[in-house]
Order: C-alpha cells, then structure tokens, then sequence
C-alpha cells in the first residue's frame, strides 16, 4: 500500500491504516499460536508468516508516507 502524499504539511491518513495496523497483530497473534501449537500444522505457520510479513512491509511503508520520508532502498521493491 502505497500513500501518496497530497498537499505539503497534509497528513496521508485513511481509516482503512487502522485496519491494517489491527491485521497485522492479529496476524502477529496466529504465527505466535502457530509456533505454540503441537502438532505444528507448517501450511497454517507459512501461510501466517508470509501474511504477517507482507502487512508488515505494507505497514513500514504506511509510516513512511506519514512521516513525509521514502521508504529505505531495500524496499526497493515496493516504489
């Protein structure tokens, strides 16, 4: 999710950033009770790993269109 700023001094938010902000715990919630779990069901642990760092690279670029700076160049991917 990329935010595109507007005007200069206008914060980019959106209801919808409080949303993925909960996701993302929830999803933090699931890996965690995955790992706990025994047996471990691994197609539930990487589907859940995968999701949790998807949001949480979506999240680290959300913070950064708030902040007003590009996101670092590893996240190349993401511009």
């Amino acid at each position: 999710m990329l935010i595109a700023a507007g005007e200069a001094g206008k914060v980019a938010f959106d209801w919808f950033d409080v949303f993925m902000i909960a996701f993302t715990l929830i999803l933090f919630w699931a890996v965690i009770r995955q790992v706990k779990q025994r047996p471990r069901n691994l197609f539930a642990l990487g589907f859940a790993a995968v999701s949790l760092l998807t949001f949480v690279l979506a999240d680290v670029v959300m913070v950064c269109g708030y902040l007003g700076i590009t996101p670092p160049d590893y996240f190349f991917f993401l511009k």
